[in-house]
């Protein structure tokens, strides 16, 4: 049986079906002019981006690449030729100077590039003890000269190549001409003194005496004592501030620095 359909209903369908096949057709056959136009004019900033996207990957890959497996910087190329310097490096000792027995102080004059060391001790013990002087340039010893007995501590002026010599047994000082290396004159100081400094600005020696707990000031160009400083307990060390002419003395009993100042 055929069945009866309006009209009405007939027309708006078949409407509806054009005008579906229309937008179909537009799209399909690319009818759609503002958009084929938009991706016309996009195609260098839209590279541009492609581009950058691609680098962060490559970038992102890069770092990944060159860390350890905890997350840590892994090996370069930098890291594995670098190796630890097992070289002796840039010192070395070109030279070994035998001088006397237990050798102690050592001072050094610069002007004349002459070295100086006490020999602590000798055989036998009633004897003096020594100073080696040795030839910078030649590294030998062209001198041996006697002083006091135990020597300490060596300091030398070197405005006037004066060597200054504690003598621990006999509580002097010797004083030595650098140049005809011989004992010009044995100044008394305060009980075992052992440390010595030299101000080279005013000439003046500072002593200090361990058992005394003082410092002897003795007057380069006299050779003689000027004054007698008291300081803390056992005075060990000694020192001189050319520029301020200020004196320190370390005191190792009560652990403190006394500073000394002329008037």
């Amino acid at each position: 049986m055929r069945r009866f359909r309006p009209s009405g209903l007939q027309a708006h369908t078949t409407t509806e079906h054009k005008d579906d096949q229309e937008s179909a057709y537009m799209s399909a056959s690319g009818d759609d002019q503002p958009t084929r136009k938009r991706w016309r004019l996009m195609p260098i900033p839209v590279l541009t981006g492609v581009l950058a996207v691609i680098g962060a990957v490559v970038l992102a890959m890069f770092v990944s690449g060159c860390r350890g497996p905890s997350g840590g910087h892994g090996p370069t190329a930098s890291s594995r030729s670098a190796a630890p310097s097992t070289g002796p490096g840039p010192y070395r000792v070109t030279a070994t100077v035998p001088v006397g027995k237990s050798p102690k102080g050592v001072a050094v004059d610069p002007g004349t590039h002459t070295v100086y060391v006490t020999d602590f001790t000798t055989t036998p013990a009633s004897t003096p003890g020594t100073v080696s002087v040795i030839d910078g340039s030649t590294r030998t010893v062209t001198a041996t000269v006697p002083v006091g007995k135990f020597p300490d501590e060596v300091a030398v002026d070197p405005g006037t190549h004066t060597v200054y010599v504690t003598n621990d047994d006999d509580a002097t000082v010797s004083v030595i001409d650098g140049s005809t290396r011989t004992v010009t004159a044995t100044v008394p100081v305060g009980k075992n003194p052992f440390g010595v400094a030299v101000d080279p600005g005013t000439h003046t020696v500072y002593v200090i005496n361990r058992d005394d707990a003082t410092v002897s000031v003795i007057d380069g160009s006299t050779r003689t004592v000027t004054a007698t400083v008291p300081v803390d307990e056992y005075p060990i060390g000694v020192a001189v501030d050319p520029g301020s002419h200020t004196v320190y003395v370390i005191s190792r009993d009560r652990n403190t620095v006394s500073v000394i100042e002329s008037r």
